[in-house]
């Protein structure tokens, strides 16, 4: 079971907090792997979402969010609607754009209105319509963005970036209009939300939570990006972002002087050209400003200008070096800002201002606040930060984990779950599946085999290896070659082959827990290791079962360690350990039907057989009077055992049983895993249905057997239920957020209650592998 480095004081809340989805919506998110992708040859006629917003190469932030965001969509929902875009410009912004803008809307233009929402209403792909809205795009005419948005006549989402407290009654009257034009209302913080509700009187229906997205980030080594960027032992400050008056960079410049006073290494990066319209309407008064100011305070060696708008990769590399991330804007009605999450996202610790979204965010150890235009303040936190380093992986780490589910993967999914209710699900929703990365596969594993854990998405090298991590990749990447022919492959088996052998003793059993330094732990020998050796079989006899694509001395070595290791086999009466070993000797016989083989499955089959008449009623179809881990394995290792003995009643308790398993583990369409904070126990089922615990292995298992069953019964629910299982990994869960990490590879170690643990360990990445390599081929 996967270790927990999450502390306990530390459970992070579920930040995308839209309105609860109808069940019908979940239900409508079938048939969601490879259907995603199958829409692409209907594209005339295929159902449209058009966006009204600024748009890339317009340089602005609301421009760069929705570029982010509409990828994001696509990413995670492929073809199964279209994107479109109308582009806002002005007289005084006016661009190129590719051929993914629709429209164009100039906002100085009072007649571009009227005709922009002719064309909208004229086209009948188009379903719902999404305004990006920021007070200062449309200038003057807010009566005619009024007029736009009554004559349209679709569904109208209207995402609010800016969300003023303390109206006045014009103000408000103007927002309450425009409010009242749409069908729902996006915004990006709680705060946002309850001046809405308590100062605008909106409906609480109507508005939807969603924070602003942040990017996922593999976390580079923050000393060797140092040295790229010519910054190798300097303590690194950083703020990002358009330039502009309303940051307050001054403060820290301010606070410079004690700071260097303290650390003469420190440098502080102001990455960020000036805002274009500023650069137009001002000139670069305030970055000459600022250099006034830095040549005045003696800061020439510790402030460095970056005055570019970076590409993403280079920005979050900046980011990932920087010690601690400032932020000094001194607009207290600022609701929300990107810089700011994508800082925490690539786990910077935060010193901010108390704008609404620092207050959500940073609250309880996940960042200092200091008040508007204070250097002494911002240089005391500096400063203790400087020196408490524990304190500042603390804060950067909580942040980190505080931010996790604003990940653009998780906005789009809350984004699709809107649009999808908005059209009445005239739009369904089908999850596009991932394509194959093994980065975090080849991170985990060194020369010796794959580490048993991860903090976040670096391995944790001090816990060492394990036998059920290196026999389960072994399975996973055999899986991948069969599929690939990935030559690279081989050199993996090995690895993995060479540890199981490692670990198998002379008398035929196996060690499970080895050290850094290579040797047994103690923890061999207080523990029961009969699931441990169950899974070593299993993955030799899986091994056995690619013969005729591995060399002939990994086969053979297979062989000799599969038949040393069934010495004790017909020994063991652990349940899944018997499962395990039935699943190996199936896998040895689809080369070899040798007759030990055949007598210990029949020997194992008839026991668990036993347990069943034993432990079986009416409403409860099971071997044991509990329900725990890995259930799925012991129904498939009943097929399989019926598949090589011709036993049907073998065949007949696998799918009693197997069918009492899903009736206990899906909801609906979704699968939901019997958590691991109560198992589920005969006669107290509906005590042990509560949210959270759920753990990828089990989700692994479950498709693993779906996928037999589907083949053997040839059942489309089998089939459909598979595809389900496998969302749960891109969202199909309670919380309605990623649990596959599609930048590293890894997959996180469980699905709590509020949180998504975000370590990514050896058990849970391998299970990801192990269920995307079984649904669909790469």
């Amino acid at each position: 079971m996967n270790s927990n480095y999450i502390p306990n004081n530390m459970i992070t809340k579920n930040l995308i907090l839209y309105k609860e989805p109808k069940l019908t919506l979940i239900t409508n998110l079938k048939r969601s792997v490879n259907t995603a992708d199958n829409v692409k040859g209907n594209q005339k006629n295929i159902s449209e979402v058009l966006f009204i917003t600024t748009f890339p190469p317009r340089e602005c932030g609301i421009a760069t969010f929705t570029q982010d965001l509409i990828l994001s969509i696509q990413k995670g929902f492929g073809s199964t609607f279209h994107i479109s875009i109308c582009a806002l410009d002005s007289y005084n912004e006016e661009h190129q754009y590719s051929k993914q803008i629709k429209y164009k809307l100039n906002t100085d233009e009072i007649d571009s209105y009227n005709q922009l929402a002719e064309n909208i209403n004229a086209d009948t792909n188009i379903k719902m319509v999404i305004l990006e809205h920021e007070f200062g795009l449309f200038g003057q005419n807010g009566k005619e963005l009024k007029d736009l948005l009554h004559n349209i006549n679709k569904p109208i989402s209207i995402a609010f970036h800016t969300v003023l407290p303390q109206p006045g009654e014009l103000f408000k009257t103007h927002v309450k209009a425009l409010a009242a034009m749409a069908d729902s209302v996006i915004v990006m913080t709680r705060t946002s939300y309850n001046i809405l509700v308590k100062e605008y009187h909106i409906k609480k229906s109507k508005i939807t939570v969603i924070p602003h997205g942040t990017h996922l980030v593999k976390h580079g080594d923050k000393e060797i990006l140092k040295a790229k960027y010519g910054l190798k032992g300097k303590n690194v400050l950083s703020t990002f972002g358009f330039l502009g008056s309303g940051k307050s960079i001054e403060t820290t410049l301010d606070a410079m002087p004690a700071i260097v006073a303290h650390d003469p290494e420190t440098i502080f990066l102001i990455i960020g050209k000036t805002h274009p319209s500023t650069l137009k309407r001002e000139g670069e008064f305030y970055r000459d400003f600022l250099n006034e100011k830095v040549n005045k305070l003696g800061l020439q060696a510790n402030v460095l200008f970056v005055n570019a708008f970076l590409p993403l990769h280079e920005l979050l590399e900046y980011l990932q070096l920087t010690d601690v991330y400032l932020f000094t804007s001194k607009d207290p009605n600022q609701a929300v800002s990107g810089t700011f999450a994508y800082a925490i996202s690539c786990g910077c610790p935060i010193i901010s201002t108390p704008i609404p979204h620092a207050k959500e965010v940073l609250m309880d150890d996940a960042g200092i606040i200091i008040d508007f235009k204070c250097p002494e303040q911002l240089s005391a936190a500096v400063i203790r930060l400087h020196d408490d380093v524990q304190y500042r992986n603390e804060l950067g780490l909580n942040g980190l984990h505080r931010m996790a589910s604003t990940a653009w993967e998780n906005s789009a999914i809350a984004h699709a779950i809107l649009i999808s209710e908005m059209t009445n699900n005239d739009i369904r929703l089908l999850f596009k599946i991932p394509e194959i990365n093994l980065y975090h596969i080849k991170k985990l594993t060194t020369d010796v085999g794959m580490i048993q854990f991860s903090r976040i998405n670096i391995p944790d090298k001090t816990t060492g290896y394990t036998l059920d991590d290196n026999a389960r990749a072994m399975v996973a990447i055999c899986q991948h070659y069969t599929l690939s022919g990935d030559e690279d492959d081989i050199k993996v088996i090995r690895i993995y082959h060479n540890f199981i052998r490692a670990c198998l003793q002379k008398d035929g059993n196996f060690l499970n827990y080895v050290d850094t330094d290579l040797r047994f732990t103690s923890q061999n020998f207080q523990t029961n290791l009969d699931d441990s050796n169950g899974r070593a079989i299993w993955a030799l006899g899986f091994l056995i079962s690619k013969c005729n694509l591995l060399p002939t001395d990994i086969l053979n070595n297979a062989i000799e360690d599969f038949d040393k290791a069934l010495q004790h086999a017909e020994n063991i009466h652990s349940t899944r350990a018997m499962a395990f070993i039935i699943k190996g000797l199936y896998f040895a016989s689809l080369k070899s039907r040798k007759e030990r083989y055949l007598d210990i499955i029949n020997i194992l089959g008839q026991r668990l057989l036993k347990m069943y008449d034993h432990e079986s009623e009416i409403n409860w179809q099971w071997y044991e009077s509990y329900l725990t881990y890995g259930n799925s394995i012991i129904p498939e290792a009943m097929l399989c055992a019926s598949l090589v003995t011709g036993n049907t009643r073998f065949k007949d308790v696998a799918k009693l049983t197997f069918d009492f398993l899903l009736s206990k583990t899906f909801k609906g369409d979704r699968m939901q895993v019997i958590s691991n904070q109560t198992w589920m126990h005969k006669g107290d089922e509906i005590k042990a249905k509560v949210t959270g615990g759920e753990q990828p292995i089990d989700v692994a298992y479950t498709i693993l057997a779906l996928k037999r069953f589907s083949e053997i019964f040839e059942d489309n629910e089998y089939n459909d239920k598979m595809k389900h299982a496998f969302n749960w990994f891109l969202g199909e869960n309670h919380l309605q957020q990623i649990i596959y990490n599609p930048c590293t590879g890894g997959c996180y170690d469980g699905l709590e209650k509020h949180n998504v643990n975000l370590n990514q360990g050896a058990e849970s990445t391998v299970s990801y592998l192990m269920a995307r390599l079984t649904v669909d081929k790469i």
